[in-house]
């Protein structure tokens, strides 16, 4: 086959990031960007020697000759480009989550179904490293059944406050949930049946950015297990990594520790400041594309040449979504919620 013609839809900071993976793999072509900001669309096509610049998704799937696209917009806008590109029949990959609302969520699964297209949401945690090691050690067995499990993964603030401008119109719940709910969902092997959520809000408010500042939530699941989670995104700018995470799983027969927050395989000092830099997400080596969110992505490009299942099912992504849409109304209401299926009579 000659090689896997991609577009690029959203010309943010992660878009470039799927360019310089489309651009690197020797069988695919990213074919055009499209984003609404004519300015950045251009720049962006600029940057990366694209032929076809668009600003209209619904006029570029009329226009190119697509097997591909990968959707990168703000999560909130995910939805009607993932239905038009299903209509299209081109293939997707989805930055997570998969949609922010219940009718959302449908109408995407629907489309996919209908025009019987792939799929696959970047949901990358299942490509990094200490967390995959320590699934494959639970599916060994030698941790038994899982029983528990306590998951932190927060942010600084600089990331609603300066990174993402669209952070209001959003949730932490969505920028980081997806990945904490994902994982859970994966090393339980199950499904979550109902949570209980509190959240806090007035930080980030007065810095003029309205939205929670974090959300503590217990998930229970069918078969018995538990978890609680923490997602927030006021750690301190000062703090020398990113995301602050740690990671328990109490099984049966053991347990897994994971440390993600202070990674000292490298520490920098200079005049002006000092940093942890990061060689685990994503990072350069030799000019190449490294790191285990690099990875998802080659993933996708590799199962949709091979026609092998994606690490991430469908229906993966849209699981995930609606627990956080569950976790979302339980932190409104107080109430302990259940979590509405697509299967939910």
């Amino acid at each position: 086959m000659g090689k896997l013609k991609i577009a690029i839809i959203g010309a943010g900071v992660w878009g470039k990031t799927h360019a310089y993976l489309y651009i690197e793999h020797p069988q695919v072509e990213l074919v055009a960007i499209c984003d609404k900001d004519r300015e950045r669309a251009d720049a962006f096509a600029k940057e990366f020697k694209l032929e076809k610049t668009f600003y209209d998704h619904k006029t570029m799937l009329k226009e190119c000759k697509l097997d591909a696209v990968a959707i990168v917009t703000p999560d909130f806008a995910h939805a009607d480009a993932a239905f038009d590109c299903a209509n299209a029949g081109v293939d997707m990959l989805i930055e997570k989550p998969l949609a922010t609302t219940h009718a959302d969520v449908v109408r995407i699964m629907d489309a996919v179904k209908r025009n019987k297209v792939r799929v696959m949401v970047d949901l990358h945690n299942r490509w990094n490293p200490p967390v995959v090691v320590a699934k494959q050690s639970l599916d060994s067995g030698e941790l038994g059944k899982p029983i528990s499990a306590y998951y932190r993964m927060n942010d600084k603030m600089w990331v609603a406050t300066d990174m993402l401008p669209w952070a209001a119109k959003s949730s932490i719940l969505w920028f980081l949930g997806s990945h904490t709910v994902d994982t859970l969902r994966w090393f339980f092997n199950d499904e979550v049946e109902t949570v209980y959520s509190v959240s806090s809000k007035g930080v980030l408010q007065g810095l003029g950015v309205d939205t929670e500042d974090v959300f503590q939530s217990i998930l229970k699941f069918r078969n018995g297990g538990i978890a609680t989670i923490e997602n927030g995104w006021i750690t301190p700018n000062t703090s020398p990594c990113i995301n602050d995470i740690k990671f328990n799983l109490t099984g049966s027969h053991g347990m897994i520790n994971i440390d993600l927050s202070n990674s000292q395989l490298i520490e920098r000092f200079t005049e002006k400041e000092s940093d942890r830099p990061d060689v685990l997400v994503r990072h350069f080596l030799h000019g190449k594309a490294k790191g285990f969110a690099y990875e998802s992505i080659r993933s996708f490009i590799d199962k949709i040449i091979s026609g092998e299942d994606f690490i991430v099912s469908l229906e993966d992504a849209a699981n995930t979504s609606l627990v956080i849409l569950a976790i979302l109304e339980s932190a409104k209401t107080g109430q302990v919620v259940k979590v509405r299926y697509l299967d939910s009579k």
